[in-house]
């Protein structure tokens, strides 16, 4: 970076890390997502046990927590719930970060043109955007998924969640679209830019080092509140069926399964996915609200 571009970007994250650490909210959120992180990284740190080995002589056992070797219980096909807990959620991370990484790339490009050149560009991706804002991601998802639910793409775990990332990630961009639009408006006639193409700076280098810097913090915020809400879909679409399919499992399979026997005597099915999803998504939403005001201060209570 030349001393030019030291002199007239601004740094709009400084101070941010900073706000958080002094936050037991975000403190504690942070902890619950580290955790969860971990876990799906490295399974083998909480349990040695397959989420495939199933006994079906098994199947319903109660929790028996420390100690015994079904810790948190038994499904309805005898395989261990803490192994498929475990095992489940790396398909709902790696989904909700695919998905927000894609969605983030294309929203803030889009974005950043139509804020910057303005006229036809503009008016192409306002457009589009308000094409894809007014179709139910639900019924698209149906739609789509439904079409392809006899394609087989593999047994691993980016295929298992290649086709629900794809119908995601078409109807994620736009939010980061409007964000980065309105936040170069706001950006492109200040000083420092104007300064920045007095001297002689082309489009993309006043772009990518004077106006994207101050744009994408409004992004930034939204960020974990975004994979708060992939991980949510991703639950809704397993648990109809058209999302992440068996023989993979995920927290969303794991609330479908266990439904059926919320009043049949093994409620620990369900509530052991459903706590995790629930601690997961409310860590996300806290962690988006700490760095929406540490990002703000106006915002900061």
């Amino acid at each position: 970076m030349t001393d030019m571009d030291r002199t007239l970007t601004p740094r709009p994250l400084a101070g941010a890390w900073r706000a958080l650490r002094r936050r037991p909210d975000a403190v504690i959120a942070a902890v619950v997502l580290v955790l969860f992180t971990t876990m799906a990284l490295a399974p083998r740190l909480f349990t040695r046990t397959s989420p495939r080995s199933c006994d079906i002589r098994e199947a319903r056992v109660d929790p028996q927590w420390a100690g015994g070797a079904h810790p948190l219980g038994t499904d309805s096909l005898g395989c261990d719930v803490l192994a498929t807990l475990v095992h489940g959620v790396r398909p709902s991370l790696l989904l909700a970060v695919v998905v927000v990484g894609v969605a983030l790339v294309v929203g803030v490009t889009l974005g950043l043109l139509a804020g910057y050149y303005l006229g036809w560009v503009d008016y192409l991706v306002s457009r589009t955007v308000e094409v894809f804002l007014v179709i139910p991601l639900l019924l698209a998802a149906l739609l789509i998924l439904s079409l392809f639910q006899g394609v087989d793409l593999g047994g691993g775990t980016f295929d298992v969640i290649l086709l629900p990332a794809i119908v995601l990630i078409l109807f994620s961009w736009m939010p980061y679209a409007r964000y980065v639009r309105a936040s170069v408006l706001e950006t492109k006639n200040l000083d420092y830019v104007t300064a920045a193409r007095s001297l002689g700076a082309s489009d993309l280098r006043i772009m990518v080092r004077h106006v994207l810097p101050n744009a994408v913090g409004p992004v930034t915020a939204i960020l974990p509140t975004s994979v708060a809400g992939i991980i949510s879909w991703e639950a809704v679409l397993s648990f109809l069926g058209i999302g992440v399919r068996p023989p993979a499992t995920s927290w969303g399979i794991q609330i479908e399964q266990g439904s059926e026997w919320v009043t049949g005597g093994a409620p620990h099915i369900l509530l052991a996915p459903l706590v995790c999803l629930v601690a997961t998504v409310l860590a996300l939403v806290v962690l988006g609200d700490a760095l929406r005001d540490a990002l703000d201060p106006r915002l900061a209570r």
